[in-house]
């Protein structure tokens, strides 16, 4: 039938009858041997008396077929009988309300017709209300169905508007009408008074009798037509949903919102299918949207709800409403057909039907709980999306509204528009427009965080050298991979002009990012500013140290060496790790970086570089460096690699071909045999 699914959902609220409505046959009326007819151009409908019979049998549909002996049924609408789920007029109760209020499957209704006057084709058209199949058999000639019989059942589909020609020999004298009728199991609890014909047959000219049709077709779309423009509604909120996603993926609320809007989508296309072709059977129809879309679309607004308002422990809601969402999907399907009635008994509807409507109260109060939580949260912002929320918990709760005899269906030129309909068009409005200004505001966020990017890597791009210093007795090699726009890492060569030695300064400062790079900015200039007045590397460090305490949680590991033209060396460190000599760990002792402690003490040690022998300077990112596996590049590699002469490129490039994690920064210095060109008397610099 066409209305079983809000038949069920009232059953889901208050549960099932503990019996069903019904008589014992009352004894046969006398019945007219046959109905006259006369049509000329126009129509009559085959109310009255119809001989009727369980079971069935081909055999039934034969026009010479004695059926004196069958039961009847009245096909006339009783005076003020209305659709118990409509409401509209011209009713008629199915055989459960008259005499077989047990019997499912297969009925036959027989009807003899003398057609006088008929002045062209005649044409048969069927009720809009058939439970659930039926064949139309004219003079034992099968004209036609709806549904799909086999032998011993028949696949429902929603009852459409139907109408078949007899014949063209057919049109004066007497005709047998047989109605072969399959109801489902399931129909027995989705209506009171389900079973068969519930309208009149019409028999008439073909073409009035294609008038009616249309006119019937007219009708339905106006009964489910508002659910066309609630498609296309949600196809452009779906549009908009995915557009945003695609420019921004950090914003979940986008990607929860294009799934709510498919979900949608895809349940109205099963209700929209359902009522205008028989492409899904009406069973597996109310089967999708009722037991699997309906709890799923529910689940994935709150979710959505839930990213949008940006509540924390989100994975906690994901537990708690997709448990509410397989406890309603099961206990649904228990009192919905093909399970109810046929798998599972009747009477487990008194116990499954009190804890389903307790499930849906649970969806209500966490939605109601996440958007009080929002809008604490985001004051004015969740104030605007409360309007919204309320809209979409109408929607969702529309046949619970129309059970406190809350207006849910309006007329609007001819089109019935459900409450439904109207809060989920204007909630979707609300929830683009909302959409489309966080959309905006994040971007303009992001292009002034990308313009302030740009310019400390600009910044930092001034302090790099295009070309190394050339120093007397020494080669030096750098290179330096950053992992984002902005460095944290930095070195620094700078000769001393007094004696000809040279400063060259490593270090790794906290943090990533623009804060990192607004340090390295920092700690360049106190080294220029600093060596200016000592070269000595303890006394440097102490100034740096001077300068990074008491700035919030600014630090920096630091490595300072003095090389003089003779090959001494003067160390001092602060929390760097430990230059290579020759492939050979230096031992070092601990100290704490610059910027933690006022006062610290720094590591100092002195040794000498002969020629040939090189020293390798780096940043952890070499040893922090990990694979898929989230294995380490670790200090074993790194003193592997370090047994061979390697430049430092190539160093740097087994790190990051592992798997870079950290900016790495690599420095390879080595005393020359003889001595080099003259130094170039600039202070030269280098920062990353």
């Amino acid at each position: 039938m066409r209305y079983a699914g809000t038949s069920v959902v009232l059953l889901l609220l208050f549960g099932f009858a503990t019996g069903l409505r019904g008589q014992k046959p009352s004894a046969a009326l006398p019945a007219p041997a046959q109905l006259e007819a006369t049509l000329g151009d126009g129509t009559v409908e085959l109310s009255g008396i119809w001989k009727f019979h369980i079971g069935d049998d081909m055999a039934w549909a034969a026009q010479d077929f004695d059926d004196s002996s069958w039961g009847t049924q009245d096909l006339t609408p009783p005076a003020g009988s209305a659709n118990p789920e409509l409401g509209s007029s011209g009713y008629i109760p199915g055989w459960t309300a008259n005499g077989y209020e047990n019997h499912a499957g297969f009925a036959w209704y027989r009807l003899r017709v003398n057609v006088q006057s008929s002045h062209g084709r005649l044409a048969i058209k069927m009720p809009n209300e058939v439970d659930d199949a039926y064949q139309l058999y004219v003079n034992g000639q099968l004209l036609g169905e709806l549904g799909r019989f086999g032998e011993r059942k028949a696949t429902a589909y929603s009852t459409l508007p139907r109408a078949f020609r007899l014949p063209r020999e057919l049109r004066n004298g007497p005709i047998t009408i047989a109605v072969r009728v399959y109801m489902d199991s399931a129909s027995l609890f989705q209506t009171p008074d389900a079973g068969g014909m519930h309208e009149p047959p019409i028999l008439g000219h073909a073409g009035v009798i294609g008038t009616l049709i249309q006119m019937d077709w007219d009708n339905t779309a106006h009964v489910v037509g508002s659910g066309f423009l609630e498609m296309l509604i949600l196809l452009l909120a779906w549009m908009v949903a995915v557009s945003l996603l695609s420019m921004d993926r950090t914003e979940p609320s986008y990607l929860w919102l294009s799934l709510v809007c498919a979900v949608t989508i895809l349940g109205n296309g099963v209700v929209l299918i359902v009522s205008f072709v028989p492409w899904i059977a009406l069973t597996t129809g109310f089967f999708l949207q009722s037991v699997i879309i309906g709890p799923i679309r529910i689940g994935l607004w709150v979710i959505f709800w839930g990213y949008w308002f940006r509540i924390g422990r989100m994975q906690w809601v994901h537990r708690v409403v997709w448990g509410l969402v397989a406890l309603t999907m099961v206990g649904t399907a228990m009192i919905s057909a093909p399970l109810y009635g046929e798998h599972i008994p009747v009477h487990a509807a008194a116990y499954i039907t009190p804890i389903l409507l307790p499930l849906r109260v649970c969806f209500g109060v966490l939605l109601c709980a996440i958007t009080v939580q929002g809008i604490r949260k985001q004051k004015t912002e969740g104030w605007l999306a409360f309007s919204a929320v309320l809209l979409i918990a109408i929607s969702l709760f529309q046949t619970q509204l129309s059970l406190l005899h809350i207006k849910t269906t309006f007329d609007l030129l001819g089109f019935a528009l459900h409450l439904g309909t109207i809060s989920t068009i204007f909630s979707l409005f609300l929830i683009t427009v909302m959409l489309v200004r966080r959309f905006l505001h994040t971007q303009r966020i992001r292009e002034q965080w990308k313009a302030e990017i740009e310019q400390a890597r600009q910044i930092q791009h001034v302090l790099i050298p295009e070309q190394l210093p050339k120093i007397p007795g020494l080669a030096i090699e750098s290179e330096y991979r950053p992992a984002r726009e902005v460095g944290g890492d930095f070195f620094q060569i700078l000769p001393v002009q007094e004696d000809g030695s040279v400063l060259i300064v490593v270090g790794d400062v906290t943090g990533k990012g623009l804060q990192a790079g607004m340090l390295v900015a920092l700690i360049v200039g106190a080294i220029r500013t600093a060596v200016q007045y000592d070269s000595d590397p303890l006394v440097l460090m102490n100034s740096l140290n001077d300068r990074l305490w008491g700035r919030g949680r600014a630090s920096a590991t630091c490595l300072i060496l003095q090389i003089c033209t003779d090959g001494h060396v003067t160390l001092a460190n602060a929390g760097h790790l430990p230059p290579y000599r020759n492939g050979v760990e230096l031992e070092m002792g601990g100290s704490l970086p610059i910027g933690v402690v006022p006062g610290a003490e720094f590591f100092v040690s002195h040794f000498t570089l002969a020629p040939g022998d090189t020293l390798m300077l780096m940043s952890d990112g070499v040893a922090e460096a990990q694979d898929q596996h989230k294995q380490l590049f670790g200090f074993e590699r790194i003193e592997k690699m370090l047994q061979q002469s390697i430049s430092a490129a190539e160093l740097a490039s087994a790190a990051q071909d592992f798997g870079q994690e950290d900016d790495i920064l690599v420095l390879r210095i080595q005393r020359l045999q003889t001595p080099g060109n003259v130094p170039d008397q600039k202070v030269v610099l280098a920062a990353t």
